[in-house]
């Protein structure tokens, strides 16, 4: 048992997270600003992506509905590596 005077234990770091201590805003409007709301309806055929898209819209939209921010997410990873991927070809090349 741990003494209650004790500090808390610290929590363990999520340095290898990408996703880590970004907001869903945030991960939504780096979408928005690389594809653009037609390159996002796209790949995520959603309707807060495809009609009359707002960020608003579709932060409401995903934070009720787990399986649609799962996509977002992983599309935002997607879009990580590929512009690593871009950035080493440009630097080797």
């Amino acid at each position: 048992m741990q003494d209650p005077s004790s500090p808390p234990p610290a929590p363990r770091t999520q340095a290898r997270n990408p996703l880590h201590g970004l907001t869903l805003e945030a991960i939504v409007t780096a979408l928005v600003a690389h594809y653009g709301w037609p390159g996002l309806g796209q790949r995520i055929p959603l309707r807060c992506f495809t009609s009359e898209p707002s960020i608003a819209s579709s932060l409401k939209f995903l934070r009720k509905t787990p399986w649609a921010r799962d996509k977002v997410e992983s599309l935002y990873l997607f879009m990580l590596r590929n512009s690593r991927r871009a950035q080493t070809r440009q630097a080797d090349g």
